[in-house]
């Protein structure tokens, strides 16, 4: 006797966050259901009207904010953005350059470079540790001579 499979299925705010889209923007009937496998894989392949129009103009959810500013997450929460944002107003802070950006850019860059460098030091070959100094072994100890 097999039993039938069930197709596997997630909450839109997970379908949502793979899509990379804000799910209070997406329509209602894909907010109140659940989604499958098949589901998401179609949606990604052949992307519907709204989910295209959602991408290109937003509102975008704050982990793809942070990605077209070139910053964290926790930048953002920082310099007060905790609301999702439209590729416009992306587009606003990008020409304005405000100086939390350049500094959160900075971060974000050194931040970088450091996982870069660490990552390197994790790759290469370990370098063999010193031998031990060597010391004159004495004979056993005896008594004073002449005694």
């Amino acid at each position: 006797m097999t039993s039938q499979k069930t197709p596997q299925t997630m909450k839109p705010a997970t379908a949502a966050k793979k899509l990379g889209v804000y799910l209070g923007a997406t329509p209602p009937e894909f907010q109140d259901g659940v989604v499958s496998r098949d589901e998401l894989n179609a949606l990604q392949a052949e992307p519907p009207e709204w989910l295209r129009e959602l991408r290109r103009n937003g509102p975008h959810p704050r982990q793809v904010v942070a990605a077209k500013l070139g910053i964290s997450i926790g930048g953002l929460t920082r310099a007060g953005f905790t609301d999702p944002l439209t590729t416009a107003e992306i587009d606003e802070l990008k020409a304005g350059n405000p100086d939390w950006l350049v500094r959160e850019r900075e971060t974000q860059a050194e931040f970088r470079q450091e996982t870069q460098r660490l990552k390197e030091k994790a790759a290469e070959p370990p370098k063999p540790a010193p031998a031990p100094a060597k010391t004159k072994r004495r004979g056993p100890r005896s008594g004073p001579k002449g005694r």
